[in-house]
């Protein structure tokens, strides 16, 4: 019973429109290709799926899912992450963004659960174009935490459709995604 209120108050409160610039959503369903460069040689590349839904005018749910194998071996990595933002309008084109997330990393034999915390800026620098930029520090029970910095464009083509990519780039690896995305 508790499962289903909650399932419904979330459903329920999708069809907000977060309080964001113009031309900025926090509803969208994206998928596509991901890959790690990591310091060692250990890359690996696959696929990731993301979204993000709005609860209210400033606050929205975000999660995503991407799996990875290893270049050369048969070790997959499995990455989750659940989280809600904040978003602020700070100018018509720009908002403020601050995010807080649960993250979960799975390979054969590993396990890691923690958190990350991210905040910067998100702007329509053209009408067809977003371009966003991050400063975060991510932590798990069995890794040092680590500063990252995530740059993030994405190219309209419809007011639903695009094509979104961002870069990660923290201590010892470089995670690249880049596929289409639906805003709704």
């Amino acid at each position: 019973m508790k499962r289903s209120l909650i399932a419904l108050t979330l459903a329920a409160a999708l069809p907000f429109s977060a309080m964001a610039a113009d031309g900025i959503s926090y509803n969208y369903i994206e998928g596509g290709y991901a890959r790690t460069n990591a310091d060692g040689g250990a890359d690996a590349d696959g696929w990731a799926l993301k979204g993000s839904g709005a609860i209210a005018p400033n606050f929205h749910l975000f999660g995503a899912y991407d799996q990875q194998k290893i270049d050369n071996t048969d070790v997959k990595i499995k990455h989750a992450q659940a989280g809600v933002g904040y978003n602020r309008a700070i100018t018509t084109s720009t908002d403020f963004v601050t995010k807080v997330a649960y993250e979960n990393y799975k390979a054969t034999g590993y396990k890691q659960d923690g958190y990350s915390v991210e905040g910067g800026v998100k702007s329509r620098l053209a009408p067809n174009f977003i371009g966003s930029a991050s400063l975060g520090y991510e932590d798990g029970d069995n890794v040092d935490g680590d500063v990252y910095g995530r740059l993030g464009a994405e190219m309209k083509f419809t007011p639903n459709w695009s094509v979104a990519g961002d870069v990660k780039i923290a201590d010892g690896a470089t995670g690249f995604f880049v596929g289409p995305r639906y805003t709704f």
